[in-house]
């Protein structure tokens, strides 16, 4: 982010002057000089857009850096905040799904509305009976969590998503994918993802020519301490931040469009079971369908015998689904077939499913985890890694130290601006160097824009915000006659 800045720092006059103003004394250039400049605008290039990015998306990646920090941490905060729904002291045989079920239906009301169950994954763990309402947003459902052996109601909470998050990491998660706007909010979260892998892998070049720079000019001084430090912890959090940046795109609105797009173009979907009991056939989930964190179905079974869930329970354990947590979830028609599907996320990943019968208990298809595309594999442990489910607690520490690295270098950042506070004449430059280019090299540059904001919508529209800015400023300099 700081690379631009030293364009007024005299301690490095000398290096940023050489890389980023280009020298146009000589009338007629030879080759050589043709290509020395149009590698110093390139250079300056870089630099500029290092600068926007730090600017005007720097307020965007600390949000997500904060709230992401804080969604990282939050399975510890919610086992204590939410321990009485969560937990029971009860010791004994679990009663039947079918019981339990009861038990929750008496203070819903309405059996019609049942969407799934979760049976307790362990002794001392309660059981969710989960129930669509009207109202809820997509993939939040109302659960009644019941203690399996007492068949005691201890909570009624709204969850949300595959990761059964509760009310307090269900906020986080809003807020920290679309600041509690829905859709429009989600802009925010994909405009961070889109420029951070540009920010961190431009950053990496800059401090690769600094670097040379360094070795070749004794005149050039080491930069301060303050930069200094910002581009060693950039370097320590470079694959952090692009992992980051990669796994959040697979979520976003636009760009996570295109990229489900082009995974299922080339088989990468993640497979799904066909619940079709007239033709069952192997399914694809195309698109965003691996993100059933969020993407939940929530929509209300028809009327179900609860004690199918125990048949369907028995016959899904039968056919080697063996998890502790899986959700058993009613077909939303007659001639569809139930689902029971594992939810562990945790490393070894357990997320194989079935598809079950109900009146006969038959399998009627299935997706094992070790026959998924690797590209799927890769997404899902991509995604639990970023969720900080994958490795526990070790996962959850990684994922902050990389997020604090964030915020640290966006706020060093924006106080090394605010001290030098470069003026209008010092910001002048990109439409001038993009004219410095070769030929080829403005080929290139413009076909790799066009490309990039084709693919990443939001990241296109942005860059052209900047040029526009860019072109603002530089009119305002040539009135004043810089």
């Amino acid at each position: 982010m700081t690379a631009s800045y030293a364009v007024a720092e005299r301690n490095d006059q000398i290096f940023e002057v050489t890389m980023s103003m280009p020298s146009t004394s000589a009338a007629v250039s030879s080759p050589a000089d043709t290509q020395t400049r149009s590698r110093r605008a390139v250079i300056a290039l870089l630099t500029r857009l290092h600068f926007y990015i730090g600017i005007f998306v720097g307020p965007f990646l600390l949000v997500a850096a904060l709230s992401g920090s804080l969604y990282a941490l939050s399975p510890q905060i919610e086992s204590r905040l939410y321990a009485h729904q969560l937990f029971t002291d009860s010791v004994g045989a679990a009663q039947p799904l079918a019981l339990q079920i009861e038990a929750a239906q008496a203070v819903v009301g309405d059996l019609d509305m049942l969407a799934a169950v979760r049976p307790a994954p362990e002794q001392g763990m309660t059981t969710r009976v989960m129930f669509a309402e009207p109202g809820l947003r997509p993939s939040e459902t109302r659960a009644i969590f019941v203690d399996p052996v007492t068949r005691e109601v201890r909570g009624d909470l709204i969850v949300y998503g595959t990761s059964g998050a509760l009310p307090l990491r269900g906020w986080l998660d809003h807020f920290h994918r679309g600041l509690q706007l829905d859709d429009v909010g989600r802009l925010y979260s994909e405009l961070a993802a889109s420029w951070l892998w540009i920010a961190a892998l431009g950053g990496l070049t800059l401090w690769i020519v600094r670097a040379r720079a360094q070795r070749h000019a004794r005149a050039v001084t080491p930069p301060s301490g303050l930069r200094r430090w910002h581009a060693r912890l950039g370097l320590w959090a470079l694959l952090g931040l692009l992992f980051f940046s990669a796994t959040g795109l697979t979520w976003s609105q636009y760009a996570g469009s295109n990229i489900g797009v082009l995974r299922a173009q080339f088989g990468w979907s993640t497979p799904s079971v066909a619940t079709d009991l007239k033709a069952s056939a192997p399914n694809a989930m195309g698109g965003m369908g691996e993100h059933a964190e969020h993407m939940m179905s929530t929509t209300p079974s028809a009327a179900v015998n609860p004690a199918t869930f125990d048949t369907v329970l028995d016959a899904a354990r039968a056919a080697g689904i063996n998890a502790g947590m899986v959700e058993v979830r009613p077909a939303a028609a007659d001639d569809k077939a139930w689902t029971v599907t594992e939810i562990d996320r945790r490393w070894p990943t357990q997320v194989d499913s079935v598809a079950i019968d109900p009146r006969s208990g038959a399998v009627v298809d299935r997706a094992d985890f070790k026959d998924y595309p690797l590209a799927a594999k890769l997404t899902r442990w991509g995604i639990d890694a970023h969720m900080g489910t994958l490795f526990g607690l070790a996962n959850q520490l990684i994922l902050v130290a990389a997020a604090s690295a964030l915020i640290v270098m966006v706020v060093w950042g924006y106080l090394m601006w605010w001290r030098r506070r470069p003026s209008l004449t010092a910001l002048y430059g990109p439409w001038r160097t993009l004219r410095q280019l070769s030929p080829q090299a403005q080929a290139v540059t413009l076909a790799i824009a066009a490309v990039l904001g084709y693919c990443l919508p939001v990241l296109g529209v942005s860059l052209l915000l900047f040029l526009m800015l860019d072109g603002l400023l530089t009119l305002i300099v040539r009135r004043q006659g810089a």
